[in-house]
């Protein structure tokens, strides 16, 4: 055993069947590798003794807590036909002290109290559980904790493995508030193209195996963010066969995998449906691809999921799994600064997890979305059809997540080679807005703004909007680019 910056080093282990993850010692960033325990989060442990006396830690006591109990009113899951349009309702309460003689695992003197940088144990068990279930990493040593959601948890990722000055891998067009949380610190962004089922394998390997340290001014990189599934902004979903050969050239370049997937419940049926008539089923538990962390055999997958696509953003709560080691110093970061998500959230999401729904009726929650969701892509792609000149635009059809992906042949435009594609696609985006429909120009998605834009495209989301409004709203657009292309 050696120890590196303070850690305990072992090698990877057998036991039980499954491996121990590797360490990660040497991708750990200074900040990471010297955060020490809180001396007031060791002092909460002891609190859940019964027989404690505290004249200790700040904590005001329950009883000025002005909430003594919350009523909520949910959908209840149907005991068989997730597909129905309505769902009946059922409420619960959630009262301050449930906990005493028996009533609930979890109440509000507990949640509203300060908590673990773990989150709530009770909360932490479930998604253990369900992580399990769908996932079931091949080592053993994987941990849950919760997390403030997917922005807080990436965030805290690049302060963990990255230093001010060096570089992360992305794809070419990804998700903005991923470089938007690197740039302060100090991490620029390399982009790998992208084709249909996201990033390319081969331009990868090519960045990788090409680096040059004295150019870049920089060590290889060490990280890889990506979102595996229904890929914002582009709506693409990788194969299992892609994920695989990312994966494998993560392990040949030991590359930690920050794999962002809050659509990853949300894949959808393949084939747009002609009219809103045609019956949609959901997508089988069996049918969702594997997730990296699924593939991941060396603890390598830093996996955050999140509460903000399946349920609602401003619950502001989600999870991260990871090896141990990684999750011991998120939770070491956790404790001088989130602490852990609203106890608000997390006693709401006990009682609806644990004791409504449960797996079970979390899954049917999910066919649920599915259908919801494919009814709405189905709508924009059939509208984009009718409404879209095609002349100059081409999109695919998304298998998951929320977005859609219009590519604009831009060398079609009588001003191109005086305007330029930035130009273009600025004039395209004012006058849609003008109009009266949101897009999303593609350059806000690109890490590095410094590169030519070389390629036009613009993101669609199919998520809010009802079905209904989608042909006005894509006939607006349509209407934009043909003015904009002269078209007649």
């Amino acid at each position: 055993m050696t120890v590196q910056n303070g850690i305990q080093s072992s090698p990877t282990q057998v036991v039980g069947g499954k491996p121990l993850a590797k360490r990660w010692d040497h991708v750990l960033s200074r900040e990471a590798a010297t955060r020490q325990s809180s001396i007031f989060q060791a002092l909460h442990r002891h609190l859940d003794a019964n027989d404690v006396l505290s004249l200790g830690p700040g904590a005001p006591s329950p009883q000025y807590y002005p909430f003594d109990h919350i009523n909520v009113q949910v959908p209840s899951i149907p005991s068989s036909d997730a597909a129905k349009a309505v769902w009946d309702e059922t409420s619960f309460t959630i009262n301050k002290y449930d906990m005493k003689g028996g009533k609930s695992g979890y109440d509000l003197s507990s949640a509203l109290t300060y908590g673990q940088g773990t989150g709530a144990h009770q909360l932490v068990d479930f998604v253990t559980e369900l992580t399990k279930f769908v996932h079931d990493p091949p080592y053993q040593d994987w941990k849950c904790i919760m997390t403030g959601g997917n922005t807080s948890a990436l965030e805290l990722a690049f302060r963990t493995f990255t230093e001010r000055g060096t570089y992360a891998l992305a794809d070419e067009y990804t998700y903005a508030t991923a470089f938007e949380c690197a740039n302060p610190l100090g991490v620029k962004m390399i982009g790998i193209k992208l084709d249909e089922e996201g990033p390319i394998p081969s331009d990868m390997d090519d960045i990788l195996s090409s680096w040059d340290e004295q150019k870049m001014g920089s060590k290889k990189p060490h990280v890889l963010y990506t979102v595996p599934t229904g890929h914002n902004p582009t709506g693409s979903t990788q194969s299992t066969q892609r994920r695989q050969e990312i994966y494998n050239l993560a392990s040949k370049h030991d590359i930690i995998i920050l794999e962002d997937d809050p659509y990853y419940f949300l894949q959808l049926a393949g084939e747009v449906a002609k009219d809103a008539s045609e019956l949609i089923k959901p997508t089988a538990m069996a049918d969702l691809l594997p997730s990296f962390l699924k593939l991941d055999v060396d603890g390598r997958v830093y996996r955050m999921d999140s509460c903000s696509k399946i349920l609602a953003p401003g619950l502001r709560t989600g999870w991260i799994t990871a090896s141990a080691q990684i999750t011991e110093r998120i939770v070491r970061a956790h404790e001088i600064s989130l602490q852990q998500p609203s106890g608000f959230s997390q006693a709401f999401l006990y009682k609806l997890f644990t004791e409504q729904w449960k797996i079970e009726g979390l899954f049917r929650w999910f066919n649920h979305l599915q259908i919801g969701y494919t009814t709405r892509r189905d709508a924009l792609m059939r509208a984009c059809e009718a409404n879209l000149p095609k002349e100059v635009a081409s999109w695919n059809v998304p298998k998951a997540g929320v977005f859609g992906w219009v590519r604009i042949n831009w060398q079609l435009h009588p001003s191109a080679e005086m305007l330029g594609p930035k130009d273009i696609e600025t004039e395209i985006w004012n006058a849609t807005a003008k109009a009266g429909t949101l897009i999303v120009p593609g350059s806000w998605f690109q890490p590095d703004p410094t590169l030519t834009l070389s390629t036009m495209f613009f993101r669609i989301n199919y998520a809010s909007l009802q079905p209904e409004l989608m042909p006005e709203a894509t006939k607006r657009f349509g209407d934009a680019l043909r003015e904009s292309f002269q078209l007649k």
